[in-house]
């Protein structure tokens, strides 16, 4: 049985554009075309495709998962008992990948066949290179770009669920001082964009004034921001924009 790109990428939780540059470079190459050219992948693929997120999520960069996954004196089965040996040693933050693991390991020894859903529901959600690219491209020679590799390499998926939930809290906080009728001026608008701040400081990167008043401009000015902060409420981006900059003055003046 085989299956389009926009199924593996449903099964997975990643996005069709993910896969089609695991393509592109050679990664994850899938073993049939249909008649129009458009990509089919087997259960052989799925399961390459899986050993690629275990060792994405173990923070392994695209290059040395690729050098891992073809070296020919490895099997899938000497990559399932090291991805167990690296997942169990942060066993206290990863119970649910090494469980994921070793389910693997008796699917592969007994012959069974995990379905596709079986295979990726541990990933849930999170694609670690979603605009991976793009991010590089802008902001690879950055400080703030290696800092925030160097410490985000080890957030597990509940890291990041901790940071999403903390990122949404700060989000409804804000929207309610929208709908109170607080200006971005008023001392809670600008305490919120100091949690904001404190947020990327402790979670990414060292976030000075001066680097958060660039980012509330990047919120304005890149309208893929605007439209994702806009979601919460329209008008959005620019409050938080004019908080930034309000509580940047209120510190720096």
């Amino acid at each position: 049985m085989s299956y389009s790109v926009g199924q593996v990428a449903g099964f997975a939780g990643v996005t069709v554009r993910t896969l089609h540059h695991y393509d592109d470079i050679g990664l994850l190459v899938p073993s049939e075309r249909s008649h129009a050219g458009h990509r089919r992948y087997g259960d052989a693929d799925l399961d390459r495709l899986q050993q690629i997120l275990f060792y994405r999520e173990l923070g392994f960069p695209l290059d040395e998962v690729a050098a891992l996954l073809d070296d020919p004196a490895a099997d899938p089965r000497a990559h399932l008992r090291r991805q167990h040996e690296l997942l169990t040693a942060r066993i206290e933050k990863l119970e649910k990948m090494a469980a994921a693991v070793e389910h693997a390991m008796e699917a592969h020894s007994m012959g069974i066949n995990l379905t596709p859903e079986e295979k990726f529901e541990v990933f849930g959600d999170f694609d670690p290179d979603e605009h991976q690219e793009e991010v590089r491209e802008r902001w690879g020679d950055t400080d703030a770009y290696r800092q925030s590799q160097q410490k985000t390499a080890s957030y597990t998926k509940e890291d990041w669920q901790r940071i999403q939930n903390e990122t949404d809290e700060l989000t409804r906080r804000f929207v309610a001082l929208m709908e109170a009728g607080e200006s971005a001026g008023s001392e809670a608008a600008m305490d919120a964009a100091e949690d904001h701040r404190l947020g990327i400081a402790r979670n990414h990167y060292d976030c000075g004034y001066e680097m958060h008043t660039c980012l509330g401009e990047m919120y304005v000015s890149d309208e893929r921001f605007t439209q994702n902060l806009d979601a919460a409420r329209p008008g959005f981006a620019v409050y938080l924009r004019d908080a930034i900059l309000a509580n940047a003055a209120r510190h720096t003046s």
